[in-house]
């Protein structure tokens, strides 16, 4: 059987498709999409069929699966701390948001603060995440950037009345105004 490199396509009799994501001296771990899950299997088992031998694969002794999982959790420790905790103004803690109709034979609704502001800054990380994207985009002219960035900030602009359930200044909406 020819050496396989990492990023071959291969077929297990039992588990199926599934590429190779890390080389050993005896052994090759495959990661099967059928299982879930990835399998070390011999590298003289007669039964696997080779679909695809990726290019370079002679000379892979690069990323190993480890190495994926580390970069992976790199990037996962990193983004989860983007999020960070944002504290409600401690005056409205066990507070209720009640929507009263004008019509009086129509029911009032109410919801605790917290989740509405929890709600509140959901809508301001999504935004932020949204500003991320544009930025960052290969595609789209500076010129596009700047003309999708303006209904970000105006977008802000509209949920400045929500800051004063923020703790703290750092946290709040600032739209196109003064710093």
């Amino acid at each position: 059987m020819e050496t396989l490199g990492i990023g071959s396509r291969v077929s297990h009799p039992h588990y199926g498709k599934g590429v190779v994501v890390e080389t050993a001296s005896e052994f090759y771990m495959i990661w099967f999409k059928n299982a879930n899950n990835a399998k070390n299997i011999a590298k003289d088992y007669t039964d696997l069929t080779v679909i695809e031998v990726a290019a370079g694969a002679a000379e892979s002794n690069g990323i190993s699966l480890a190495d994926i999982e580390q970069a992976l959790d790199s990037v996962l420790t990193q983004r989860l701390h983007e999020f960070q905790l944002v504290p409600m103004a401690t005056k409205w803690n066990d507070g209720n948001l009640i929507m009263q109709p004008k019509d009086a034979s129509l029911q009032a609704k109410e919801i605790p603060l917290d989740v509405f502001f929890h709600k509140i800054v959901m809508i301001r990380d999504r935004l932020r995440l949204i500003e991320q994207k544009i930025n960052s985009h290969k595609v789209l002219t500076d010129a596009e950037k700047v003309e999708m960035q303006q209904y970000i900030t105006a977008s802000y602009g509209s949920l400045t009345t929500f800051n004063v359930l923020f703790k703290e200044t750092i946290h709040q909406f600032k739209g196109a105004g003064k710093d």
